[in-house]
């Protein structure tokens, strides 16, 4: 069985105990792999994994023995699915390995905002101090003030979770309108206007590309921050970057952006009040090894007839 791994570089491998995805066959790792090697690499494979390498019907076509796609991912738009199921082959994700991980990066990034641990990090100032503290920021407790989830999936309960625990009230949006059993649900108007921090889970779709725009980021309260740890399109960036120029709202961290990797040219860089990680909410050591062993599990439960998180038609 000849497995091959398009674009292992984001996973950092050398972290991680693959032995066990060794055993299923012959393992062959690629840091990354350019559309147009994809076919020469990938000719031999009963089984190719992938991240963000392309597998569209012209790739698929081409590859005689491919019997199983897995995507080391939760989201699979990489992959034709039509293209896999017209040939038999299975297409698998990887789901809820990273929820903890990025509801743990959401409160890194909301508590940049409250408490400036970074910008207070200067032992020389303080040395200088007349008193015995000083602080350049006014400080904010997370206790009373409101946390909006934009879509409430397995990272958004998360998140929502360990907002309880700091004593925050919790506001939910949700495609369905449906009720949620523990947290008020609200229209998408009332959250934005009613929120002191807006947190973006929700799947993009072509219905919601860049519903944070010019005119949802003005229903804001000018004290609110936004976070996005989910989908870079899911914002326009030109229109946050104004609102942040402007002070319509007072800050925003994201970890995702429209184009990535992004170019010089991206809007929001250099705006005022912006926080930027380079999409690593979900890339925790723990979450890794999670992730390799539902991407292992799936390819095992495959093999024994009983293929589980298979995301087409077959």
């Amino acid at each position: 069985m000849n497995i091959v791994f398009l674009d292992a570089f984001t996973s950092t491998p050398e972290e991680l105990d693959l032995s066990e995805l060794e055993q299923i066959g012959t393992l062959k790792m690629y840091d990354r792999t350019p559309y147009d090697q994809i076919v020469e690499r990938a000719k031999d494979a009963d089984i190719v994994l992938t991240n963000k390498a392309v597998l569209d019907e012209k790739i698929i076509s081409q590859l005689s023995k491919l019997r199983y796609i897995g995507v080391t991912a939760t989201g699979y738009n990489v992959v034709d699915l039509d293209a896999a199921a017209q040939r038999g082959i299975p297409v698998t994700n990887a789901k809820n390995y990273s929820s903890m991980s990025v509801a743990q990066h959401v409160f890194a990034m909301l508590l940049s905002f409250t408490n400036r641990i970074a910008e207070h990090n200067n032992p020389d100032k303080w040395v200088a101090s007349p008193d015995f503290c000083y602080y350049d920021f006014t400080l904010t407790e997370l206790a009373g003030k409101t946390l909006g989830l934009v879509g409430i999936g397995d990272i958004g309960e998360k998140v929502a979770k360990v907002a309880e625990a700091f004593e925050m009230n919790v506001l939910v949006n949700r495609k369905s309108n449906k009720a949620h059993a523990k947290y008020k649900t609200v229209d998408l108007d009332e959250l934005l206007s009613q929120s002191d921090f807006v947190s973006l889970h929700c799947p993009l779709t072509e219905d919601n590309a860049g519903f944070i725009n010019s005119e949802s980021l003005a229903k804001m309260k000018k004290s609110a921050i936004l976070v996005n740890t989910g989908r870079g399109p899911l914002v326009n960036d030109a229109d946050l970057r104004k609102a942040l120029d402007s002070g319509a709202i007072a800050g925003a961290a994201i970890d995702v952006v429209s184009q990535e990797p992004p170019t010089n040219g991206n809007p929001l860089f250099g705006a005022k009040n912006l926080i930027v990680s380079p999409h690593v909410a979900w890339a925790t050591l723990e979450a890794r090894k999670k992730l390799f062993k539902i991407v292992t599990d799936n390819i095992k439960a495959w093999q024994e007839g009983e293929p589980v998180n298979v995301v087409n038609a077959l």
